[in-house]
């Protein structure tokens, strides 16, 4: 059995599942994916996300706002804190820095990332960590905020291993996507051959990021399969074995039974 542990489906495309939500969830469980994690990336759309997923106790989600969103409410401590309560909610983010695709004073993006920070502290929720080409400074505020209190993910891994040890020292899982099975990947590659086993975590990303041979298309959930070989390839281990790894790191975690 497979957890997905990062997925947007409320981004997810439904039309090969008849755009019925329950044919979409049917079909993962048939594929044997037993958990998601739905993951908050604005403050807008999570009543809609919240409601869609709703009755389904196989789908878990996080409060928070990516680094990247610009337009919406930029959410205070409390605005984070009201859905941080949600009994659905087990994690918050994704947060962090990414330093591609915003420019200029990113003061405000490191704010951000503290006050997210501050609310896993506070509730205890693990964080869920996007960082791209911000790898200093994510790691500096990590320390500042002491967030090793908590812990979380490296969500949709995509450093060195100097940064994974840094991770890993500071309380963090380290989770692999479908980048880990490109062919330009050699850096994540060799992460994933060194990360302890008690410590990693497997995730889509979807509707983003599909993995081979499923590159450029859409992305699912059921697809996490495809990231697990591969992982099981590079390690020398049965997929049995890293869907079962990683799905126990994901629930001791998250302290889900």
């Amino acid at each position: 059995m497979f957890v997905d542990s990062h997925c947007h489906l409320d981004r997810i495309d439904l039309m090969p599942y008849q755009n019925d939500f329950a044919c979409f969830l049917q079909d993962a469980a048939d594929k044997h994916i037993e958990h998601m994690l739905c993951i908050a990336i604005d403050m807008e759309a999570y009543p809609a996300m919240r409601a869609m997923v709703s009755d389904y106790s196989q789908i878990s989600l996080t409060a928070g706002v990516h680094p990247n969103v610009q337009d919406g409410l930029d959410p205070s401590f409390d605005d984070l804190m009201a859905i941080a309560q949600d009994k659905k909610v087990i994690g918050i983010g994704e947060t962090g820095l990414d330093y591609y695709r915003s420019e200029g004073d990113l003061g405000w993006q490191h704010q951000r990332f503290r006050t997210h920070i501050q609310v896993a502290k506070t509730t205890g929720k693990p964080l869920i960590i996007h960082t791209r080409e911000a790898r200093d400074d994510t790691l500096a505020i990590l320390r500042e905020e002491k967030a090793e209190e908590v812990g979380g993910i490296i969500h949709c891994f995509t450093e060195d291993w100097e940064f994974a040890k840094q991770a890993l020292e500071l309380n963090f899982y380290i989770s692999f996507s479908g980048i880990v099975t490109f062919n330009n990947a050699k850096a994540i590659k060799e992460v994933a051959k060194k990360v302890p086993q008690d410590r990693f975590l497997i995730e889509t990303d979807s509707p983003y990021l599909a993995p081979a041979p499923f590159r450029g298309k859409p992305n699912y959930p059921t697809y996490v399969r495809y990231v697990a070989e591969y992982i099981a390839e590079l390690r020398g281990q049965p997929v049995e074995q890293i869907a079962q790894l990683s799905s126990r790191n994901f629930y001791r975690l998250f302290k889900l039974n």
